[in-house]
């Protein structure tokens, strides 16, 4: 069974996944759900359709972005074919039915709902995308399509966390140019000219500064769970190789 966790402010059907409870095997065990991983097509096929199964969204329902650490949002009114998502980093509906997904190794997902008129959203949020707007422009799209600013939920998902996310200085310098008040989500690094930034807290404090009514942040570190999550970074230590990445999902009410 694909393993999830929830966020109880979010009224609609949504998981942020783990790695636990599919079919692949090797470095992509068991619920690699990423399309672009050099994982054997059809286990990635079943394992988005365990998840689509978990939530009672149509396999063929369950749609996803190429995403490219952006701030383009897409309106999900129909569904497309599986891999052949737009280039984008977030996307809204508000019919039901549809599951929006984004896919992560370490980047935050972040999932919104307007309980009031059942408008959901998922974001890619990796730094690049953060620090663009990409979670303020997903509610903005939300809100043209009817949602209240004030009544959105969001919740931020298992990510990198601050003790395990060193950066140099061009990161904290973009984060920065964007408003000198963001160097609270840096601490000091392990080497000279590095810094633990907090992306999760960052995320959230973006999310409480756009005005919408909550906000959650799960506070759960991908890279110190192995069992638990894929992670880019934690690859990226132990010398390259195969990595797999887990998926977040929510349904339109």
């Amino acid at each position: 069974m694909a393993e999830s966790l929830r966020a109880d402010l979010l009224p609609f059907p949504h998981g942020f996944f783990t790695r636990r409870g599919g079919v692949s095997s090797g470095p992509f065990a068991s619920l690699n759900c990423s399309l672009s991983s050099a994982d054997d097509p059809a286990a990635v096929a079943e394992n988005r359709g365990l998840v689509a199964d978990s939530l009672n969204v149509g396999r063929d329902r369950l749609v996803g972005c190429t995403q490219v650490h952006g701030i383009d949002v897409v309106h999900v009114d129909t569904v497309w074919a599986v891999g052949a998502g737009p280039r984008a980093d977030a996307m809204v509906a508000n019919r039901p039915g549809i599951g929006l997904g984004v896919i992560t190794a370490d980047c935050a997902p972040v999932l919104f709902a307007d309980p009031g008129t059942g408008i959901v959203g998922a974001a890619h949020a990796g730094w690049r995308g953060a620090v663009a707007g990409v979670v303020e422009a997903t509610i903005d799209a939300m809100v043209r399509l009817g949602a209240q600013r004030s009544r959105i939920a969001a919740a931020v998902g298992p990510c990198i966390g601050q003790a395990s996310y060193e950066v140099a200085a061009d990161l904290r310098d973009a984060v920065l140019a964007n408003d000198p008040a963001d160097a609270r989500f840096f601490g000091p690094g392990q080497r000279a000219g590095r810094w633990q930034f907090d992306l999760a807290s960052y995320c959230g404090a973006r999310l409480t500064a756009a005005g919408i009514g909550a906000v959650h942040v799960t506070g759960i570190d991908t890279l110190a769970e192995d069992a638990r999550f894929f992670s880019h970074r934690r690859r990226t230590l132990a010398g390259g190789g195969p990595i797999g990445h887990q998926i977040s999902v929510i349904a339109a009410g």
